[in-house]
């Protein structure tokens, strides 16, 4: 069990609840918090104008609500934005949305109820999800449609997915013994106003991100045996020259992989004894193509990436996002523009090119297995049948090809695509829900790149026959692919094997 609401949540604490093997529990102390908030606002609020209290939203906050009408505002609020459209957002970054609102709720500085955390923890440890529509966000008053979404399952009227269905939140409760929300002073605005379910998916896309930058540096590792290229380009004297962390942390996890490898060859072996006739060809290749040589340049800046996005992404998860915000330390409510999602969507346009510049180096390591021209030791298309009659992986290269092409065109970066709206109340916007989720969708396309490229490495290491002069690390990665598709001569349906690799890289989580 999980206990939140003591210390910051991290990374790990967010794969264990995702994954479902920690159950989450709120800590006394933060459960008092949201307690004298929610009490503090209730004698504070009466004879003053606080925003989305006693005011209307957004650009009508001029006009005053009678005090009739205050329950009536939140419930409007809630349903008037559950106007989302388009194909319902993974679960999985729902379910993170709803823990990072909890989070939010437990820095006290919302004034909600304290039963909106312990139903969203409820909901959360049952896997009752609500369902969200993938468009509606601009990020600017935070994911107002698709949090009206979740908030709309809270008072019961909302669509959610539990045991495998879909249904009305109200019948889900019933079957858990569970009751749904109600109003008390600003519940409806404090659970659509805010960065969490663009920080939500975000923290979903990251784990993912640390998880392909794995396999792409044992892809990496793996292409390197396969073509016996030679251990400087990965070694300490080399990188070290480069006062860059994230090329050296890579070029060591590299040299980690292939500490027990039979065969990276030394270059002093090869080239430094002085017995190379002049004018003749090298038969022996002297540097190889970029996509075998550069790889800790290149993933090093896509590390850095990942790193700092988490340090930004805890950071956003770890706070109050609402607007207005109480100060029980100075017993004050202030107004002002936690809710833009700024933060979250530079990031996830960072991230997201991060990951279609990986997604293209993968690609030009699965060019560099098909082209016999280029590798000079594999058969085209790393094809084990009869050439002429049989294809190998040339069909699953156009695959590859078209997915990273699509990860370019997606990379446009949303944080500078502002559009006024809102009356011009929102004049300027994140459109942090928009680069999420565009991350997401780079991110789920370069999955299935890099499953081709495990596919494309294992039969080039049967074709030349060195499975057992892989290091330790890249033949356990081997013995894994060839479990789920061994290896063909003659050919085969290839989306079933894609999707199989597909499934195990995105479940076997591993982290650089």
């Amino acid at each position: 069990m999980l206990t939140i609401g003591v210390r910051p949540v991290n990374l790990e604490d967010f794969r264990k609840i995702l994954s479902g093997k920690e159950k989450i529990r709120i800590a006394a102390k933060a459960a008092q918090r949201v307690k004298k908030s929610f009490s503090f606002l209730e004698s504070f609020h009466n004879d003053k104008i606080i925003y989305g209290i006693n005011t209307g939203l957004g650009p009508m906050a001029q006009y005053r609500i009678d005090e009739k009408d205050r329950i009536s505002l939140q419930y409007n609020a809630i349903r008037s934005h559950a106007a989302g459209s388009g194909s319902p957002v993974d679960p999985i970054c729902v379910k993170a949305a709803m823990a990072v609102l909890v989070i939010n709720f437990l820095q006290g500085h919302s004034g909600i109820h304290p039963e909106v955390p312990e139903l969203l923890v409820e909901m959360i440890n049952r896997d009752i999800i609500p369902v969200v529509p993938e468009h509606g966000g601009v990020g600017a008053s935070g994911d107002l449609v698709q949090l009206a979404h979740i908030a709309l399952a809270l008072i019961g009227e909302g669509e959610v997915q539990y045991s495998g269905k879909t249904m009305i939140s109200q019948k889900a409760f019933i079957r858990c013994g569970l009751k749904p929300i109600k109003i008390h002073i600003r519940e409806g605005l404090s659970l659509i106003n805010g960065t969490c379910f663009m920080t939500g998916i975000s923290i979903v896309n990251l784990l993912n991100a640390r998880n392909i930058l794995w396999w792409s540096l044992v892809a990496g590792a793996m292409i390197n045996e396969i073509v016996n290229s030679f251990d400087d380009s990965f070694s300490l004297e080399l990188n070290r020259v480069k006062k860059h962390e994230g090329q050296n942390r890579i070029a060591a996890a590299m040299r980690d992989l292939l500490l027990d490898s039979r065969l990276i060859r030394s270059r002093e072996e090869h080239f430094y004894n002085n017995n190379h006739e002049n004018g003749k060809k090298i038969e022996v290749k002297v540097q190889e193509y970029y996509s075998v040589r550069c790889i800790p340049q290149i993933l090093g800046p896509i590390l850095e990436t990942i790193d700092n996005a988490e340090n930004v992404l805890l950071g956003e998860a770890n706070s109050s996002c609402d607007n207005p915000v109480i100060d029980l330390a100075t017993r004050n409510i202030y107004h002002g523009g936690n809710f833009h999602g700024d933060y979250v969507s530079f990031e996830m346009d960072k991230l997201k090119t991060a990951i279609t510049k990986l997604s293209m180096l993968a690609d030009r390591q699965i060019n560099y297995l098909m082209n016999e021209k280029l590798n000079n030791i594999l058969p085209p298309f790393v094809n084990l049948g009869k050439l002429g009659v049989n294809f190998g992986m040339q069909g699953a290269q156009f695959t590859s090809t078209s997915t990273t092409a699509e990860n370019q065109s997606l990379s446009f970066p949303n944080y500078v695509h502002s559009i006024p709206n809102n009356n011009d109340n929102q004049d300027i916007v994140s459109m942090g829900t928009n680069s999420a989720l565009l991350a997401k969708r780079i991110i789920d396309n370069t999955y299935q790149v890099l499953a081709i490229e495990m596919l494309s490495l294992v039969q080039a290491v049967d074709f030349l026959k060195i499975g057992k002069r892989l290091s330790k690390g890249t033949r356990k990665t081997y013995n894994s692919i060839r479990v789920r598709v061994p290896r063909f001569e003659e050919d085969t349906v290839k989306y079933l094997e894609i999707k199989e690799i597909k499934d195990y890289l995105c479940t076997r989580f591993n982290y650089t």
